[in-house]
């Protein structure tokens, strides 16, 4: 595993480098290709300087319709790319209260569990695109969401996976969200602090129902890959080549 590394991005606090990690045939992620995120619409004059001098060509935006319009952001020599995956969990959470209804801690993290299942099943799809994007575009690309917790999360898990990087390590890239992200009140809406606390951080029974999904209902990582998502096992091998090192 690799150490939390400094933050690198003063408009963004959930930023960092997927890279570095050892797969389980001891190779490392290359560092400086793909980098996760939360949203990038606060950055500084030095933060897209930044990015710039990373040679950053792409951003990939997970967020929903109304999310991105909230937030927008256009970066000079960086592409955005919209794979919308809108956030089904804060609409299914307003439905709730509206029936007057406030779950408890419980309900809410099996809503979450709900919601990775969702990710696994109804938009593999999107996620398929986010790889192939990966593989057809081999300049240094950044993907994100609002927090860079969830969808980006799952993004992150995906690729590792594919990467060959242990479950084990991707959990521990997926929970640094938690000592990472610095959460913002106009973006969060209103909600039950219980409810509010469970929604916007992560937990490991939350990347859990995705993995489990993966392996019942898939018949494993490498069935997933190769199925729902859309790669061919050539199209795996080249994105190995591609972000790890020789």
């Amino acid at each position: 595993m690799t150490p939390v590394t400094p933050a690198l991005l003063q408009g963004a606090s959930n930023f960092r480098d997927v890279g570095g990690y050892l797969t389980s045939n001891g190779q490392r992620v290359r560092r400086g290709q793909v980098f996760r995120s939360d949203h990038l619409a606060g950055l500084s004059d030095a933060d897209v300087a930044r990015l710039q001098a990373m040679g950053v060509g792409h951003s990939l935006d997970f967020r929903g319709v109304a999310e991105y319009t909230a937030t927008p952001y256009d970066i000079p020599g960086v592409q955005r790319v919209a794979l919308n995956i809108e956030p089904t969990v804060i609409a299914r959470m307003q439905a709730l209260v509206a029936q007057g209804i406030v779950p408890t801690t419980e309900e809410t993290v099996e809503l979450m569990r709900e919601t990775y299942r969702d990710f696994v099943n109804r938009n593999a799809g999107t996620f398929g695109r986010f790889l192939k994007h990966l593989l057809e575009q081999p300049t240094p690309q950044v993907f994100h969401c609002t927090a860079g917790k969830d969808r980006t999360g799952f993004a992150a898990a995906l690729l590792l996976s594919a990467l060959g990087v242990a479950r084990d390590t991707i959990e521990h890239d997926y929970l640094l969200t938690n000592q990472l992200y610095k959460r913002d009140a106009r973006l969060e809406g209103q909600g039950h602090p219980h409810v509010m606390k469970v929604l916007w951080q992560v937990q490991p029974e939350f990347m859990q129902a995705a993995f489990d999904e993966v392996d019942t209902r898939h018949g494993g990582m490498t069935g997933y890959l190769q199925g729902a998502i859309g790669l061919s096992p050539q199209e795996l091998a080249e994105l190995r080549k591609l972000l790890l090192e020789d």
